[in-house]
């Protein structure tokens, strides 16, 4: 599969690389609401439905910023985690409809084409670093990437040396297995409550597993294949994604018939109290853990056992791609493009870019990120690892991953062969009925 993430070098070298991205909390938060006097100066305005429940409090800072600037009013609404699609289906039917908005890649695309923007001759498209961050329907440019993010397993390196372990102990999945049976083992004498944190299967939390964790096979069964995407998958590592799921509910801090109810803030909480040593997540939670300290931050490719997985990285792209809403009205959509040019090429917004969001972003006026997990994921680059890409753009629908989803959870709850059976399943039947149903 291309490597297309490596060429544009993370940070300024690591835009060498986000919902089901990413999500966080639950409830929608509150719209910024501009005041009267912006809105008369105002020749337009943005009304972002943004897609990271994580980051809301830097998008409503962001947007006060802006407003107070220019006098622009911005919007900005977040929707619940896991709840995107059908809140943007809601908002898209009303009269102050988004007029930003995101999709995750191709298959995001194809529901909402009809309603974007073509960006061809926008300000930031021209600032883009790459091509490939540009998402097309056909010759237009429907979308732009504004993020690129990597995820992994992320550690806490204290108690890995105090285990007696360090990263270099951890180079495939039968080592990350060995050194996760030993601490599950000692997990008393070490004072923690597992090796892992829970694999929260809530609808807050199961995004983790039913599409970052899914996207190891997928990228593995492409590679050997020589493809980008399929219409069928064939499943040909799903053993492999059995094998890491089982570490996961194994050598747990829970058992597996509580991860209906576990939520994504329980797995944060878990490790940023120091009750489990890993933790599946990506860049994008460094707040949820920074109190552990920089210095005590690890992240590990996520191994499941697949042949030259010593050579792996990171798991590094993006499923964050902003695109205007067509429909809205001239002046708004002008106030769009500006307030997204604004975000990736002024001094205060790429400072709250890389500072307040912690993103590297793919365009020629990025600063670099503070975020020590982005430092980490540049390391393994350095070495010459091969990062893994966001081949979960190319999984056929929403519902394919909840069945998934479902099966995962059943399978956690009572892991049988039977029970797996089901996750194959849904993960290869349903991958084939899904596609059907999208481009039959």
């Amino acid at each position: 599969m291309k490597k297309r993430w490596l060429a544009l070098g993370l940070t300024a070298a690591m835009a060498a690389g986000m919902l089901t991205g990413c999500g966080g909390g639950n409830k929608p938060a509150e719209s910024t609401a501009p005041s009267e006097s912006a809105a008369a100066a105002a020749d337009g305005s943005v009304y972002f439905l943004n897609f990271k429940p994580e980051q809301d409090e830097q998008w409503q800072a962001i947007a006060k910023a802006y407003t107070e600037s220019t006098g622009i009013p911005v919007t900005v609404v977040t929707a619940a985690s896991g709840q995107y699609e059908t809140q943007l289906m809601s908002e898209m039917g009303k009269t102050e409809a988004p007029t930003l908005f995101q999709v995750n890649g191709p298959v995001g695309l194809n529901n909402w084409k009809d309603y974007c923007y073509d960006l061809s001759d926008s300000e930031i498209y021209k600032n883009l670093t790459s091509e490939d961050f540009a998402l097309k329907n056909g010759d237009e440019v429907a979308g732009i990437a504004y993020v690129i993010e990597t995820y992994g397993i992320i550690y806490n390196k204290a108690l890995l040396e105090k285990a007696g372990y360090s990263r270099d102990d951890i180079k495939s999945f039968a080592d990350l297995k060995k050194v996760a049976d030993d601490i599950q083992a000692r997990k008393d004498e070490l004072g923690v409550k597992g090796a892992f944190t829970s694999a929260g299967m809530d609808g807050s939390s199961d995004w983790r597993f039913k599409t970052h964790l899914a996207n190891l096979p997928i990228y593995y069964e492409y590679k050997a294949d020589g493809i980008s995407s399929t219409d069928a998958i064939k499943g040909s590592f799903l053993d492999n994604y059995r094998q890491i799921w089982d570490l996961y509910i194994t050598d747990s801090i829970c058992a597996g018939a509580e991860l209906s109810a576990k939520t994504g803030d329980d797995a944060a909480a878990e490790f940023a109290n120091g009750e489990a040593v890993f933790y599946q997540n990506g860049t994008w939670a460094y707040d949820q853990v920074k109190d552990l300290g920089d210095e005590n931050l690890g992240m590990l490719p996520i191994y499941i056992g697949a042949d030259g997985e010593a050579d792996q990285g990171l798991c590094t792209g993006s499923e964050n791609y902003w695109c205007v809403n067509k429909n809205a009205a001239p002046e708004d959509i002008q106030a769009t493009l500006d307030f997204i040019n604004w975000c990736v090429t002024s001094d205060e917004g790429t400072t709250a870019m890389a500072e307040d969001l912690g993103f590297v972003i793919p365009f020629k006026g990025a600063k670099e990120t503070t975020n020590p997990l982005v430092a980490i994921a540049n390391e393994y680059v350095a070495e010459g690892k091969t990062s893994v890409d966001w081949c979960f753009s190319t999984m056929p629908s929403e519902e394919w991953k909840n069945g998934v989803g479902t099966a995962l959870t059943a399978y956690a709850a009572d892991p049988s062969d039977a029970n797996w059976s089901a996750v194959v399943t849904a993960f290869v039947d349903g991958w084939a009925s899904e596609y059907q149903l999208a481009n039959g």
